[in-house]
């Protein structure tokens, strides 16, 4: 798989990881809601860091550390 591959994989897992979270949130499933939007952000900025360094994302979940 080429960079801009693995970009695009990150970026359609964050939007899936959105839409389960709208879903969550309309059946008041807040707590859970929360996780998936955390997810969402986190696989993104994982495609900003794969994009930009052309290197693999850190093992980490922190988001301010991400950013």
């Amino acid at each position: 798989m080429n960079g801009n591959e693995i970009v695009k994989n990150w970026i359609n897992a964050s939007k899936q990881d959105l839409e389960t979270a709208e879903i969550l949130f309309e059946n008041k499933k807040y707590h859970h809601s929360l996780f998936f939007c955390h997810l969402s952000i986190e696989k993104y900025l994982k495609a900003v860091i794969v994009k930009t360094t052309k290197k693999a994302p850190p093992l980490i979940h922190d988001l301010v550390r991400l950013a």
